[in-house]
């Protein structure tokens, strides 16, 4: 394994998140690392959560005109897992070995094929490893 690491999408939801500024302060410090070392990716499936959050569930929808500029400047240059057969049959192994739900599941496989130290997540057991994979809550 490698420096490298994998934000989950509750990550870069909560860079967004005015009512935990806390939260949205550690955020986005771990996008801007991201960025700023190379280390840290981010898969298909993060890219599509997000923008559901943020056309859905923002106090202040994301247009469309913002998505596209996020997606070019911030997530476009983190994605580096897509979709695959292999991302989804590694997947189901780990829904089932770990009793995992199906987009948890394909988060960790992410990570794992992305060849991830550490998947920051506030959704998964803090200090949990799954197949080298350290699970690591940036807001505990």
């Amino acid at each position: 394994m490698s420096g490298r690491f994998f934000l989950d999408t509750n990550i870069f939801a909560y860079a967004f998140d005015a009512t935990a500024p806390a939260k949205a302060k550690k955020a986005a410090q771990l996008i801007r690392r991201a960025a700023d070392t190379g280390e840290g990716i981010i898969s298909f499936q993060v890219v599509q959560e997000f923008f559901s959050v943020a056309f859905r569930r923002f106090p202040q929808p994301m247009s469309v005109a913002e998505a596209e500029q996020y997606l070019i400047t911030v997530l476009r240059p983190l994605l580096a897992v897509h979709s695959s057969p292999a991302i989804y049959f590694e997947a189901l192994r780990i829904a089932e070995k770990h009793r995992m739900s199906w987009y948890d599941s394909l988060i960790v496989a992410a990570a794992l094929q992305g060849q991830c130290e550490k998947l920051y997540s506030e959704d998964f057991q803090h200090g949990r490893k799954i197949d080298g994979l350290r699970i690591e809550n940036p807001f505990a």
